[in-house]
């Protein structure tokens, strides 16, 4: 490791340890800057080259889990747990939960109490589906071999959640990307929770593009992260909503396809089948 290498990781771990032991008053950018006497602008940028996220994202991650810590062991309720985190309120504790963790955090106490969950089953190239969706999005799609089998697995995410073998518009609109159609990838509304590292993955995985391939590698290099291929490979097997954010397309660099949660077949089928519709296209619009 080079000598400023050196330095700024260090730099980085002393901003972390000083983030996690005063979380409490929600330091402000300068204030940490200054505990390793460098300008906020550089300091900003060192401790995300090297964290793979802003200082800013880094805090509220360790807020967020004292929260869930605190909602979950001490049966707190919100504002005593706002204020306990170092927020203002519960309006602050509110806008944590939702852009960190998809849900509110009467939701996440709850876990998934008064949650309306609609899911329902439909086939595709690649076998049968669970796809479920709350009223802000698709939250979970996995192959289903199993019906009972998938239904279970899709309850240990909400527990307490309300839910309806229903077919929605949020599902309609997700499951054309199996009758090739994807030219209208917005239209696919998406009701996600997860780290905020695991976020800026699936982030990523959306842009490979269709019937291409990355690696782990590329990915974390991507994310700013080049030293985090093993995270990524995590937050790449966490994925909760399978095909519509496509790990399928990542595999090895020595190009080697790899293992698949619902199994290397599968990968290798869907990677060939979206390849194979790259090489239709000019075909089926000359028809047209």
């Amino acid at each position: 490791m080079k000598e400023q290498d050196a330095i700024n990781f260090n730099r980085v771990a002393e901003a972390i340890e000083y983030m996690q032991q005063n979380f409490k008053t929600q330091p402000q950018l300068y204030e940490v800057a200054e505990q390793v006497n460098i300008s906020p602008f550089h300091f900003q940028r060192i401790f995300t080259e090297w964290a793979g996220t802003s200082p800013k994202k880094f805090l509220q991650y360790i807020s967020i889990e004292h929260a869930k810590k605190i909602l979950k062991e001490n049966q707190a309720n919100l504002f005593e747990t706002a204020i306990e985190t170092g927020l203002s309120g519960i309006g602050r504790l509110h806008d944590l939960f939702i852009n960190i963790e998809g849900m509110t955090p009467g939701e996440y106490k709850n876990g998934g109490e008064n949650l309306r969950i609609n899911y329902s089953f439909a086939e595709t190239p690649f076998g049968t589906v669970i796809i479920a969706s709350t009223l802000k999005g698709i939250c979970y799609t996995a192959f289903a071999d199993e019906h009972q089998l998938a239904i279970e697995e899709l309850k240990k995410n909400f527990p307490n959640a309300d839910y309806h073998q229903l077919t929605d518009k949020f599902q309609q609109d997700a499951l054309l990307i199996f009758k090739r159609d994807w030219s209208e990838l917005a239209k696919i509304k998406l009701h996600l929770k997860g780290t905020p590292f695991q976020l800026k993955v699936w982030e990523t995985l959306l842009k490979i593009p269709y019937g291409k391939v990355s690696t782990y590698a590329t990915i974390a290099g991507k994310i700013d992260n080049p030293k985090a291929s093993r995270a990524v490979g995590s937050a790449v097997g966490d994925n909760p909503v399978a095909f519509l954010i496509p790990c399928h397309r990542v595999i090895q660099s020595t190009g080697v396809f790899g293992q698949y949660h619902w199994g290397s077949l599968r990968k290798t089928a869907m990677i060939g089948w979206e390849a194979a519709q790259i090489e239709l296209e000019p075909t089926i619009k000359s028809e047209n």
